[in-house]
């Protein structure tokens, strides 16, 4: 009975460090952990180094092993402590906690693989309540809604875009053709995707009056390829944002909703929303 109570106790205090965000012990933790985060991060981009790897190999891989150990710790403990376990182990945290100690392990057989530990970095996330950072949670909120609402608009638009690209492709293949390096169609698509983001990286180039003016074409409508989804994100976080300051108070008096932030009279009978 003793030791029940004993292992409960211990439960409870290991969930207060793990979940409660008001626990001054869990800030203490979180911070540590921020630190091994970026320690981590740092390690691994120096063992990327030549230089560096070939002369602290074994303390890279020691240290390493230490971290990816007492993040391993702690997922357990994570599990052991959360009152519903499968719901954190299958929770965007839960993943992120997992994908972030599989590399080391894997790198056992798979050589180099360590370097995916850098997916530790989403565990800062975590911090935007330890570091004061809650206010930024609205606006990251405003961008992953305006994102959800506009997918299937920029879907849409990317496959109008594949579609002329193709077009334009075969087109600049028939007016340039294998002479001028536009050796075939896919080739030719490559190009047209290139020049269209304007990235530029290749040395292929329209060497006819014809082939620079699809060129041309080709130049002005990547500004459009932009510049759409960018609007289109923008409009909906604007949505967004406006839909959260919504409130649910409901009038007394006509049962009307959707009231601004700060209303305090009702937009459809004019009753006090808030009568004292």
């Amino acid at each position: 009975m003793k030791l029940t109570q004993h292992i409960t106790n211990w439960k409870t205090e290991l969930y207060k460090v793990f979940y409660e965000v008001n626990n001054p012990i869990k800030k203490k933790f979180d911070l540590f952990l921020i630190v091994f985060i970026l320690l981590s991060v740092v390690l691994v981009t120096l063992e990327s180094v030549e230089s560096f790897q070939s002369k602290h190999h074994h303390f890279f891989n020691i240290s390493e092993w230490i971290i990816t150990i007492l993040f391993s710790l702690e997922y357990l403990a994570r599990i052991i402590a959360s009152k519903k376990p499968f719901k954190y182990i299958f929770s965007f945290y839960g993943i992120v906690d997992f994908i972030a100690i599989i590399p080391k392990y894997v790198s056992l057989i798979f050589v180099g693989v360590q370097a995916l530990v850098v997916i530790r970095t989403l565990r800062f996330l975590r911090s935007f309540k330890i570091l004061k950072l809650a206010r930024y949670v609205g606006a990251y909120e405003n961008l992953v809604g305006g994102l959800k609402a506009s997918i299937t608009k920029i879907l849409i638009f990317l496959f109008g875009v594949m579609v002329v690209t193709v077009i334009l492709g075969t087109v600049m293949f028939l007016v340039e053709g294998p002479k001028n390096g536009f050796i075939n169609i896919p080739h030719s698509m490559y190009w047209t995707i290139v020049t269209l983001t304007a990235v530029g990286y290749d040395n292929l180039a329209p060497l006819s009056s014809s082939g620079k003016f699809i060129a041309s074409l080709v130049m002005i409508l990547g500004y459009i390829t932009i510049a759409v989804p960018i609007a289109v994100i923008t409009s909906e976080m604007i949505k967004q944002e406006l839909k959260n300051k919504i409130n649910k108070k409901i009038c007394p008096h006509c049962s009307a909703n959707n009231h601004p932030e700060n209303a305090k009279f009702c937009h459809q009978c004019g009753s006090k929303l808030d009568p004292e």
